[in-house]
């Protein structure tokens, strides 16, 4: 795959050609004003894109309960990037989201020699504490770590038989030269996704995992195995309408009326058929054409608004008779924000980024040695001005520390005249950041000593 559409969740080189992301993978746009609410950055299109929000959104609408996981890497410090999704967890908490947040120290453990009492005080010390300061509600919390949640570990062994390798070669990139590791994290990762849908961890609903668009593939991956994991499909008729459609498996055969012969029951499929109908109608689909011996059953009046909810009554179903009942993940991705030197912020990197615990002066520096969009002399640059696609400072503000739109609009403006000069805007990045990290450490202190709030029980 040519570098411009690249989508790897390891690299530190990635596609910025959003438009192509959008159309080469299949998500869709997201649309500010449909969301309740949105946040500033869902306004200012740095959230752009999704798989399946709607579903959430229309959660929202109906007081449905849904969940929002996120997951961290318990190595190296917590920095500017890692801001954008806690923003976006907080935005989907607020909107009624109970919150999981998964501590991938297996993953931590196995890629990159973090021992788990290791990744455990950095997780504790590093992230949790700042996503307590950054605004999450403990008591709709619940972090874990992976070392100590088995049902994580046993539900990627049991998910791992839907896949192979030339799957993952498709979606990673993977070769006879891949770590092994590498290739297990995914499915790891997979378990935690859709873990939360357990009834011990809150059971069938919505999950939604926002991610930069990097983290993608495993999005795919696990979307990808759900939907094989699942007795009834439900599918867009040609001519209208939806279909429910039985799905035979080796595990389910008897349950779905299949002997192991192949030879269809007929007294149990139309039973099996029946159930499905009730639950249908119960939802207010009376209009249902039902065939037992090709195990469908068709929707003329339902449409793919209608899907999710048709989606969670055959789940739940499903779960009834057995089976695991998985609704594939929703997901939102968002823009990467460049680097101080121009590349990906990176922990490894400081000169590359801020972290959440740099001090005034440290950010003041590198704030001050940022790329400029500014023009070589000030004369050229009051008679050209600044570009903002290319200046740092203004992208801070964008992304981080300028919460007025308004505010924000007048910066750019003033600085594409020519009125603003990139030393000035470097300088309402510096005072905006300054308020952003003191007021960050000042939460830091109030919750130094109450972290163990926002743990799961098998955490504690």
């Amino acid at each position: 795959m040519e570098k411009a559409g690249r989508i790897d969740p390891w690299s530190s080189e990635q596609s910025t050609d959003y438009a192509r992301i959008v159309s080469q993978f299949g998500l869709s746009s997201v649309d500010p004003d449909s969301l309740p609410n949105p946040g500033m950055l869902h306004r200012r299109g740095i959230v752009f894109a999704h798989r399946d929000l709607d579903v959430v959104v229309d959660c929202m609408g109906a007081g449905d309960p849904f969940g929002v996981l996120t997951g961290l890497m318990p190595s190296g410090r917590m920095h500017l990037g890692h801001s954008m999704v806690i923003e976006q967890v907080r935005w989907f908490q607020e909107q009624g989201a109970d919150v999981t947040v998964a501590v991938a120290d297996l993953e931590a453990l196995a890629t990159r020699g973090t021992s788990l009492s290791k990744g455990r005080e950095t997780a504790l010390r590093e992230y949790v504490l700042n996503y307590a300061a950054m605004g999450l509600d403990p008591d709709n919390t619940n972090v874990y770590f992976q070392s100590s949640r088995p049902a994580v570990q046993r539900l990627a062994f049991t998910l791992g038989q839907r896949t192979n390798l030339s799957e993952f070669e498709a979606i990673y990139g993977f070769n006879g030269e891949s770590n092994l590791a590498h290739v297990q994290a995914p499915l790891v990762q997979v378990g935690d996704i859709v873990h939360p849908q357990m009834e011990d961890y809150g059971g069938l609903r919505p999950i939604v995992v926002p991610v930069g668009v990097d983290q993608d593939p495993h999005l795919r991956l696990t979307r990808g195995i759900t939907q094989k994991t699942n007795w009834f499909n439900v599918k867009q008729r040609k001519s209208g309408g939806l279909t429910v459609a039985l799905s035979v498996q080796d595990g389910n055969k008897s349950e779905l009326g299949v002997s192991e012969s192949g030879k269809i029951d007929m007294n149990s499929r139309k039973n099996v058929i029946s159930s499905l109908e009730g639950s249908i109608k119960e939802i207010g689909f009376s209009d249902v054409k039902s065939n037992p011996k090709h195990g469908t059953i068709e929707i003329p009046g339902a449409t793919l608004a209608d899907r999710s909810r048709i989606m969670m009554k055959v789940l739940a179903k499903e779960r009834k008779m057995g089976g695991m009942g998985l609704f594939p993940p929703c997901s939102t991705y968002h823009r990467f924000a460049v680097g101080m030197t121009g590349d990906k912020m990176s922990s490894s990197k400081p000169e590359t980024t801020i972290f959440m615990d740099d001090d005034v002066e440290v950010m003041t520096k590198k704030v001050k040695r940022a790329i400029s969009g500014g023009q070589p002399t000030v004369e050229e640059h009051r008679r050209h001005g600044g570009n903002v696609s290319k200046d740092v400072a203004f992208q801070y503000l964008q992304f981080f520390f300028e919460a007025d739109d308004r505010a924000l609009d007048e910066i750019q403006r003033e600085y594409e005249s020519g009125r603003l000069l990139a030393g000035e805007v470097k300088q309402l990045c510096i005072d905006s950041a300054t308020e952003w990290l003191n007021e960050l450490n000042e939460k830091r202190g109030q919750w130094e000593d109450r972290i163990n709030e926002f743990l799961a029980p098998d955490a504690l």
